[in-house]
């Protein structure tokens, strides 16, 4: 299991939230996604590591802007 935290620029609300769990969540091998909207941090648990691209298109799909990674 891999787990990744992404750094999400443009949540300010609960939808904002759901957006970006549901398009995060839909890509292969996600086990969970975790958003704190006060941080802006996407907390994303996975079969293996994930492309940064395949996320960040996750991300703009939702409407939002992924700005990095940061791996645990």
């Amino acid at each position: 299991m891999v787990q990744d935290v992404y750094a999400v620029k443009g949540m300010t609300c609960g939808h904002c939230v759901s957006a970006v769990t549901a398009e995060v969540g839909a890509l292969a091998g996600v086990k969970s996604v975790q958003v704190d909207l006060t941080s802006g941090e996407v907390t994303v648990a996975s079969e293996q590591q994930l492309a940064y691209d395949d996320v960040a298109a996750a991300v703009d799909e939702a409407g939002y802007e992924l700005t990095g990674r940061h791996e645990r």
